[in-house]
């Protein structure tokens, strides 16, 4: 996996940049036979210029840009993401039903994540600023104008508990990175535990996250921040997993994972979209392609996972798409 304390230009790219550097992929190709069964939708096209996170591949590992870049709005209407025009990456949200144009919420420079609220009101995202990343807020209907939320550190991954009374955020400092929480009443802002992509739990006082392990994977792990209880429930020696998304009901997490594609006598490392329950078993690889699926978000009535993935597309091109979820 990888934080944002590389430079911000090396986190997004447009697709077509990052497929350079990739193996020979027949990036046109929409679905593999492993997929069979499985429904897939291309939700948004070329000119929304769909930002795609970079892919870094060595011969022994694999690491991505994990944060959050698609959302979906909470009565599941439209789904937002970022988009590289005019030299400057900003949210875009797009109407599901029409299929149209993008309407911008955001006029910054370097937007590098967000999430929605859960009542749908307010957008919160992550900028990159100089030397530091800074946590805003903003009407996710009007957008523009913004509350700045952090300042002097490098923070991202801003994520808004249920209730809506924290927002839940990833600080890289000396040391790592750590779990934070702001408190939107008092102002104070509390750190928790080691771990980045802060996903809070409904009903609970848990979230999970992304932590590295001892061999330098990513594993994802439960964290309760009112009692201190960490369990790691996704883990393996081999592989790396990253940026969970719980399912509306609670029932099942869905996320990033890494894996090994095999071609004659060479092997090919790639990300595939990965879900398993909630308490980690049943863990179920959902893409197989060997164009990278990354970004996973669940639809509002977890019928469908998104994802942003060069798949479909000749020339490597970035897009959203989605596939239907049936594992109940």
């Amino acid at each position: 996996m990888r934080n944002t304390t590389v430079l911000f230009a090396l986190l997004l790219l447009i697709a077509s940049s990052v497929a350079a550097s990739a193996q020979k992929v027949d990036y046109s190709v929409v679905t593999v036979p492993e997929e069979s069964g499985t429904e897939f939708m291309k939700m948004t096209k070329e000119s929304d210029y769909v930002c795609m996170p970079l892919v870094k591949r060595s011969s022994s590992r694999l690491d991505w840009f994990t944060n959050t870049i698609i959302a979906v709005t909470s009565d599941g209407s439209s789904i937002a993401y970022l988009s590289s025009r005019n030299n400057a990456t900003n949210i875009f949200i797009k109407d599901l039903s029409k299929q149209g144009s993008s309407m911008q919420r955001t006029n910054r420079q370097a937007v590098l994540d967000f999430s929605f609220s859960p009542d749908g009101k307010y957008l919160c995202f992550s900028e990159a600023r100089g030397k530091n990343n800074c946590i805003f807020q903003t009407d996710a209907r009007n957008g523009y104008v913004c509350r700045q939320i952090t300042s002097g550190d490098n923070d991202y991954s801003p994520m808004y508990a249920p209730d809506m009374k924290t927002l839940f955020f990833a600080r890289t400092e000396a040391r790592g990175v750590s779990l934070w929480g702001y408190n939107f009443s008092s102002n104070f802002v509390s750190s928790y535990a080691a771990g980045m992509n802060p996903c809070p739990l409904p009903n609970s006082n848990s979230l999970l996250c992304t932590r590295p392990s001892s061999t330098g994977r990513s594993e994802i792990w439960r964290v309760n921040y009112q009692t201190g209880l960490e369990e790691c429930i996704v883990s393996d020696p081999n592989r790396s997993f990253a940026s969970p998304r719980v399912s509306p009901d609670g029932k099942w997490i869905v996320f990033a994972g890494e894996s090994i594609l095999h071609n004659g006598t060479s092997s090919y490392r790639n990300t595939d979209i990965f879900v398993c329950r909630a308490d980690g078993t049943d863990l179920t690889q959902l893409t197989y392609h060997a164009a990278d699926d990354l970004s996973p978000a669940w639809s509002a009535d977890g019928n469908y996972i998104y994802f942003i993935s060069q798949r479909g597309d000749a020339d490597g091109l970035a897009n959203i798409w989605r596939i239907t979820f049936n594992l109940y």
